[in-house]
């Protein structure tokens, strides 16, 4: 009689230690089933430094990205893409033409729009990314692809940039290609000096092509 007396708190006990363990293993989940999810970070305004535009004289397009800044005015302030229709969207003012204007004239639009509602407001608009005009070069240079046309630039700095040609590249006989017109351009003889003209600054939408 004693022993099964013992026996029988021997097995309560074991059963109690069970579901004490049990439930100290279900406590993380549930825990963590009910933790709440962490917070979405918050869009900022870029911080990356603007491209190298002349703000006096560069013709903003569409898809370039601009920086407009009002000082002391946040909410005012935005990081926007030019649209296909050639306008932004800013705070407070809607739609602003922004495309075929230089940045100083887009500083000195949006400032006179924003004076109707802030007092003596101090705009700032930069280029944070060129994507309006490029230049391709294609071929056999190490680095081929797109460009951002942020300034004027020569086939011959465009090919520096393209880091050079690769091991088998025909250097005399390089294509700039510009709608419907071709102009040929032999590597060999600009370095030295000969036939400069051939070095022609490139424009929008022209592809080098190196064989």
């Amino acid at each position: 009689m004693r022993r099964s007396i013992t026996s029988g708190i021997w097995l309560a006990w074991v059963w109690v230690l069970c579901v004490t363990l049990a439930g100290q293993q279900q406590v993380p989940k549930e825990a963590e089933a009910i933790k709440p999810a962490a917070e979405p970070a918050k869009e900022s305004l870029a911080e990356a430094p603007p491209a190298a535009v002349d703000p006096r004289t560069y013709l903003i397009g569409v898809e370039d990205v601009l920086l407009i800044r009002v000082w002391r005015e946040p909410e005012h302030s935005a990081l926007v893409t030019v649209r296909p229709d050639g306008k932004i969207t800013l705070p407070l003012l809607g739609d602003v033409q922004a495309a075929s204007l230089t940045p100083d004239k887009l500083d000195a639009e949006i400032t006179q729009a924003l004076s109707r509602y802030i007092n003596n407001p101090d705009v700032i608009v930069s280029v944070q990314a060129v994507r309006s005009k490029r230049y391709y070069v294609t071929g056999e240079v190490n680095r081929p692809g797109a460009y951002p046309l942020v300034t004027p630039i020569t086939v011959l700095e465009a090919l520096t940039l393209a880091g050079g040609f690769r091991d088998f590249a025909n250097k005399k006989n390089i294509t700039v290609l510009r709608g419907n017109q071709r102009f040929k351009f032999n590597y060999n003889d600009v370095i030295k000096g000969r036939n400069m003209a051939q070095n022609i600054t490139l424009q929008h939408g022209d592809y080098i092509i190196v064989p």
